[in-house]
């Protein structure tokens, strides 16, 4: 498969997800109905008629719970991307003039004049370029709402380990991740999960007992809106993980067309896999915000990963598994021109 169709492919993939998490949101909340009319007829003895807007009140206060959380997580982003990229760690990236070559300045420089460079190759408005200067492993992430506020963020391993292909193929993923609105779209969705959680958490309070191991008349309900709510919050869960793993296939062939070379990324993820599986430096956790956007995300688990196994990113790229680059390999093997 071709990269513009891997893009067309990964893109009809996040329609169809979104679309599911839309279903499984308007299934929520009627199953929630659904598990309350059951409890009132209980409740009731089988009588006739439910209270004055039973349903209408039922179904706002669902959709306020999940659009609360959107609105939650979207707050969180109030100060644009570059105040998340602080709060991660980051710091703006030095443009100095001509050191010495082999100056830790130089490669910042480097990764500005690249940052300027695919700008005008993807005729976008250039990103600030911004260092976590106090992260030795290899990885990126791009935040913002648009591209007005975007930042591009890389690591002080990725300066040190990256030649100048792979330092661009790095950056032209995220690229891809800010032209394509992927920040926001993550986010908004990352929100509606809490909002489903937040649904479940509802119904777990409901049912606590208190002081002395007796439950109220709110836990025959709160045992509905809990199991409903935990179904709710876990297919969610898998939908956004589904939506991200489609985004980051999609991020890597845009780098691909953006850069015209397979080694440039394909060369960074070989170092990161060669890294995770060897003795390299571990990524440590970042601010929960911004865990999700790296280019390696470190996930646990198969069905909850926000990311897709480097070995498969790897053979998309390249048309065939490859190898992880060792340690010995980490270093740039070659000089390249600052400018």
């Amino acid at each position: 498969m071709g990269f513009f169709e891997q893009q067309h492919d990964a893109r009809a993939q996040t329609t169809s997800l979104l679309v599911l998490f839309f279903v499984t949101v308007m299934v929520l909340v009627l199953a929630v109905n659904g598990a309350l009319a059951a409890t009132w007829r209980v409740v009731a003895w089988g009588g006739h008629g439910f209270p004055a807007y039973f349903f209408q009140i039922n179904t706002g206060v669902t959709l306020l719970f999940v659009l609360g959380g959107w609105w939650l997580e979207s707050a969180s982003l109030d100060g644009g991307g570059e105040q998340l990229a602080r709060r991660a760690g980051a710091r703006e990236a030095k443009v100095l003039g001509p050191l010495s070559r082999l100056g830790s300045e130089d490669a910042e420089q480097k990764f500005c004049n690249i940052v300027s460079e695919l700008a005008i190759a993807a005729s976008m408005k250039a990103p600030k370029p911004m260092v976590l200067d106090r992260v030795d492993s290899i990885n990126a992430f791009a935040c913002g709402w648009n591209e007005n506020d975007a930042v591009v963020a890389v690591t002080q391993g990725a300066l040190d380990c990256l030649t100048r292909d792979e330092l661009q193929g790095l950056v032209a993923h995220e690229f891809s991740h800010i032209r394509e609105g992927d920040m926001p779209l993550n986010m908004r969705l990352a929100g509606m999960v809490s909002g489903l959680e937040m649904i479940f958490n509802l119904g777990r309070t409901m049912c606590e007992p208190d002081d002395k191991g007796s439950r109220s008349f709110l836990a025959l309900p709160g045992f509905a809106i809990q199991w409903t709510g935990s179904l709710g919050w876990l297919a969610g869960r898998l939908l956004l993980a589904a939506v991200s793993r489609q985004r980051e296939f999609l991020a890597d062939a845009r780098a691909v067309q953006f850069t015209r070379s397979k080694d440039g990324l394909g060369g960074v993820l070989r170092k990161v896999l060669g890294q995770s599986t060897g003795q390299g430096t571990e990524l440590p956790r970042l601010h929960p915000s911004v865990q999700h956007m790296l280019l390696d995300a470190q996930d646990a688990g198969r069905w909850f990963a926000t990311h897709p196994p480097l070995a498969e990113r790897i053979r998309r790229i390249y048309g065939r598994p490859m190898s992880a680059l060792s340690s010995d390999d980490l270093l740039p093997t070659r000089p390249d021109a600052i400018f």
